[in-house]
């Protein structure tokens, strides 16, 4: 009996241990390219226990981790970035340097979306708020508020603002998640490909 509880403890904390140290999710799309900056940033302007790996996949989405990418409209770099925008961002945070440099691009998208997260505030749940966020860094603020009217949604639940957005702005939020699942579903592959390896190693 003890020595059940004793390899369940082990288990417990190498998982704890693998939750810690885990490398980013390799795959066509998830690679471990720019996470430390996506780390720093979702730190510093979300806090330290916001999932960074929300902007991850939303750097996928806008431009495949690209930081030479250019739109159609001008969008620069990992996170698309209007100069426009850029300018409105460095009034706020002039710390914030150079948009084509691949860091300080991180560090303006992740900023934005702080902008535009803070403007849905409470009583909207944080994981509407945060796709709201998105939606309004995808169409602009003001198309979403249009959409939130349309849909007469207070509080201005994702779900219920979502048919009435453009159908960028839909896609864009959709392939974010989609990422975002990826990355869930392979870490948790890799999780108990690391508890199993855990357990043989101890003799259970």
């Amino acid at each position: 009996m003890l020595r059940g509880v004793l390899v369940c403890a082990l288990v417990l904390l190498a998982a704890v241990a693998w939750a810690k140290e885990a490398p980013s999710v390799h795959s066509r799309v998830w690679t471990d390219r720019y996470d430390r900056y996506f780390r720093k940033y979702t730190k510093r302007y979300f806090g330290p226990l916001f999932d960074w790996q929300w902007f991850k996949a939303q750097g996928i989405a806008e431009s495949g981790l690209n930081p030479k990418a250019r739109s159609k409209t001008g969008a620069i770099g990992i996170m698309q970035i209007l100069p426009s925008t850029f300018r409105e961002i460095r009034k706020l945070n002039p710390v914030i340097e150079n948009l084509y440099d691949p860091e300080w691009n991180i560090a303006a998208g992740i900023f934005y979306d702080r902008y535009l997260y803070r403007k849905w505030d409470y009583p909207v749940p944080t994981r509407d708020r945060l796709l709201l966020t998105f939606a309004s860094y995808n169409a602009g603020f003001g198309a979403v508020m249009r959409a939130k009217k349309k849909a007469q949604a207070d509080p201005p639940l994702f779900e219920r603002l979502e048919p009435y957005l453009p159908k960028q702005a839909r896609n864009y939020v959709s392939r974010i998640l989609l990422l975002k699942r990826e990355q869930r579903r392979r870490r948790l592959r890799g999780l108990e490909k690391y508890l199993a390896s855990a357990q043989s190693s101890s003799g259970a």
